[in-house]
């Protein structure tokens, strides 16, 4: 039997509709519940229905945490409607909890009167030891400001599975696709995709497929057929308004992918990725992989000192290098980034941010890099660095820093975080005859004034010629070593380091010669507030903005791809505001950056918690600067995110 505790009904807020724009959704659970696998296709029936979404998967840094303990849950948010959607939502509405622990961690951060979901299955005396309960919280009112509809979701899925014939472990295995069965039941969602997506992936097992679609079927029935008042309602969430066209959902490490294979083919060259496995970078190595008939070759080197060793040769014969790590591999790579620029080769290097410093915090999102990006090398060793700023938006940032690197014969860093790289949203696929190819060339004769060859001369943009190993007559020296300004001969004398210590740097300068001016992208071009950001704080810093105008604020939101160089125009558009709010998830970094550029006092709002900003921390910060106090630090939001810390001090 279920157990049914009314209360506001968090998606309508009260009122007599069944249809709200945008909901909530998060699935918590042990870390082997199966929880991202339930999200991932929740999100892909949610696609196929035409709703705009944003995800946030969430899962512990532990390989395989003790089952049933706090440290050992998973999660998967989803934000979803028929509205524009840029961010996975502040508060979940409904909360899918597996078990004690799952619940504990998640509660708080449910919207007074949202929805619980829970499994009476796994509350039992063990598992709520685990999750540090000393009564159940099903039973003892805690609960009550929230609706509560629990029941045995695991005896359900067993009596679903049983015509099966599985052993009790592989049945409740099934738990998960008999929730998203009963969520595709509440949110009026397809199942035939995702039956078709469990046929294809259990081909080699037809039992299990069979079973899961039970267990899938069986969910959705019991939201069906059961006869309760109260919680369990069907809502229709009605498709948002889109432009034609073909779209796909994509995670950022999807669309980077596809990114640097476009901006490949746009250069008419192979690519050739050197990479080691890293949180949150590594499903970029496994989706280039997959990518091999579009001339890709992937490269899993011994560390990553040979990953970006391995690119950099490659460049050097002529295809495109590339590769990619998080804040750890980043510092390793640092000399061999000095190489790339020290010998002038074009090479794109991803670094998927995570918390740090060291080892830091695998699993959680943080923008603590920049530093690293800009200023991390020794020497004065410049570099063009970009920040993408949304899932999609890798796809697009890839292709600019592929065709920096090609044209300025220069590495390129391309910055994304963990919450960008695992992060879905939908992506409408651009139309390849849109976009304009940037075809490398290649020297193929001697190019001095006197029939010589000159390795280090320079084009108009200030990058040297790209020449081939094994061209006849052009050979030429290449290394880590001072080169002589036009022959590339060794040459470390004072004049001659001077020299090309100018045009390397004179050269990455040049870049904001390509690329667009800065715009605002809410707001108008002067007043009282600017919230500058950069990367994955797009979503909540626009959403804040928006919604603090509709109030009648006078703020603007500026947001900088080109982090270095910046935009020549920037400077002058920051300093037609008043006050200049600067949110990032470290502890100040672009602020500086913006200060030393500009001499503007550009004002912090910090957040180091490895949490993603919220709308209303943003707006709160909006409404705090205008009325006179500038920035500051967000703490760590215990109502957020899963957090040990706060349920078990």
């Amino acid at each position: 039997m279920a157990t049914l505790v009314d209360g506001p009904d968090a998606l309508t807020g009260g009122k007599d509709t069944s249809n709200p724009e945008a909901v909530v959704v998060r699935f918590a659970g042990d870390s082997g519940d199966g929880m991202q696998l339930t999200g991932g296709q929740f999100t892909l029936s949610t696609a196929l229905a035409g709703n705009d979404l944003a995800t946030f998967p969430d899962f512990p840094a532990e390989i395989r945490a003790p089952q049933g303990t706090l440290f050992g849950v998973s999660a998967f948010q989803i934000n979803f409607g028929s509205t524009e959607i840029d961010t996975a939502g502040d508060q979940p509405d409904v909360l899918v909890a597996m078990n004690p622990a799952a619940l504990k961690t998640n509660v708080g951060a449910l919207k007074v009167g949202g929805l619980i979901i829970a499994d009476t299955g796994e509350f039992n005396k063990r598992n709520l030891e685990k999750a540090k309960y000393e009564v159940n919280p099903l039973e003892d009112g805690s609960l009550e400001k929230w609706q509560l509809l629990a029941f045995d979701i695991s005896a359900l899925t067993l009596e679903a599975v049983k015509p099966f014939g599985l052993g009790n472990k592989e049945a409740l295995r099934c738990k998960n696709m008999w929730t998203l069965g009963l969520a595709l039941w509440m949110f009026d969602r397809d199942r035939q995709p995702l039956i078709d997506w469990l046929n294809a992936k259990f081909a080699k097992n037809p039992v299990l497929a069979e079973a899961n679609v039970a267990a899938l079927n069986a969910g959705h029935a019991y939201g069906e057929t059961a006869e309760l008042a109260g919680p369990l309602k069907q809502y229709h969430i009605a498709p948002v308004e889109s432009e034609p066209g073909l779209y796909r959902t994509v995670t950022g490490a999807e669309a980077i992918s596809l990114g640097l294979v476009a901006g490949a083919q746009l250069a008419e060259l192979p690519m050739f990725f050197g990479g080691y496995p890293i949180t949150p970078a590594s499903a970029i190595l496994h989706n280039l992989a997959r990518l091999k008939e579009y001339g890709v070759t992937t490269f899993q080197a011994e560390d990553e000192i040979a990953a970006i060793a391995s690119a950099i040769g490659a460049s050097y014969a002529g295809q495109l290098g590339v590769t990619s790590s998080s804040g750890p591999g980043i510092a390793l790579k640092g000399e061999a980034m000095g190489l790339a620029i020290m010998t002038e080769l074009p090479l794109v290097i991803v670094n998927s941010q995570r918390g740090g410093p060291s080892t830091g915090l695998p699993t959680k999102t943080e923008q603590s890099d920049l530093y690293q990006a800009v200023y991390g090398r020794n020497g004065d060793a410049p570099m063009p660095v970009i920040a993408a700023r949304s899932p999609s938006d890798c796809f697009e940032v890839a292709i600019e820093a592929v065709r920096i690197a090609v044209q300025y014969m220069t590495p390129v860093m391309v910055l994304t975080d963990g919450y960008i790289a695992n992060a879905a949203e939908p992506w409408k696929v651009p139309d390849p005859a849109t976009i304009k190819p940037f075809p490398a060339t290649f020297l193929g004769e001697k190019n001095g004034p006197n029939g010589e060859l000159l390795p280090f001369a320079r084009d108009e943009k200030g990058a040297r010629p790209w020449i081939k190993p094994g061209t006849p007559g052009l050979m030429h020296r290449i290394g880590g070593i001072e080169k002589n300004p036009g022959t590339g001969n060794i040459d470390y004398s004072p004049a001659s380091h001077q020299i090309m210590t100018d045009a390397r740097r004179d050269k990455v300068d040049g870049v904001t010669h390509t690329i667009p001016l800065q715009d605002v992208v809410h707001g108008e071009a002067s007043g009282k507030l600017v919230v500058v950001g950069w990367g994955s704080t797009y979503g909540p810093i626009y959403q804040a903005v928006r919604r603090a105008r509709r109030k009648g604020l006078d703020v603007s939101h500026v947001h900088v791809r080109h982090i270095w160089p910046m935009p020549s125009n920037l400077g002058d558009l920051l300093k037609a505001y008043d006050k200049v709010l600067v949110p990032e998830m470290n502890t100040g970094q672009f602020k500086t950056v913006l200060r030393d550029q500009f001499l503007i006092d550009a004002q912090p709002l910090n957040k180091t918690s490895g949490q993603p900003f919220t709308i209303a921390e943003i707006e709160e910060a909006i409404v705090a600067a205008l009325g006179g106090d500038v920035g500051g630090e967000v703490d760590a939001d215990k109502t957020q995110l899963p957090s040990i810390k706060s349920v078990n001090p």
